[in-house]
């Protein structure tokens, strides 16, 4: 079965429709350690799911996606170091998603009065009609996954991921980064 170490090799290798990483945890594994796996199978399952479809649908990727998403959420534009924070990536890698946005007149750089150096990136018209449409779909895809569950269960689960997400705030914090 699939241990957690091997992510890259799985990508290679087909999967079984049902396969998940917990089912791989040898008997004597804590508890909470496939309870991990089981939240790193769920999140790369739906992850997987939503990248296809913004493949299929829109000829996107998920970081144009979520870009984009940045973006709608500060109709005054980011700055490309505000976006690359958001984002949790390099500002090379957003450089090369927003080089390419703009090719596609989806966003515009704005010069930034204060520094010559800095400008902003903000959504075009194109860029606000085009992401409205893919958030529609997008939230379509979500409540679809997610339909298996009764609202009490989403309410349950909304409490019980808020209550272990609080803890992990609060390890982080103590612990601080490794």
């Amino acid at each position: 079965m699939l241990r957690p170490s091997s992510v890259a090799g799985e990508r290679a290798a087909p999967r079984r429709a049902r396969e998940d990483r917990e089912s791989g945890s040898r008997a004597g594994e804590h508890r909470a350690l496939r309870l991990w796996l089981r939240l790193l199978t769920c999140t790369q399952l739906i992850e997987g799911h939503v990248r296809g479809r913004l493949r299929e649908r829109f000829a996107t990727t998920l970081p144009r996606f979520d870009l984009l998403s940045q973006l709608e959420r500060h109709p005054e534009g980011l700055k490309m170091n505000e976006l690359s924070r958001r984002l949790m990536v390099t500002g090379g890698n957003v450089t090369g998603i927003v080089d390419q946005l703009a090719r596609e007149k989806l966003v515009e750089r704005l010069a930034e009065p204060a520094d010559r150096r800095a400008f902003r990136v903000r959504l075009t018209r194109g860029g606000e009609r085009a992401f409205a449409e893919m958030a529609r779909e997008h939230e379509e895809w979500i409540v679809s996954i997610v339909s298996g569950l009764s609202r009490r269960e989403h309410a349950e689960l909304l409490g019980l991921l808020a209550k272990l997400k609080q803890h992990c705030l609060e390890i982080t914090d103590r612990k601080g980064p490794r």
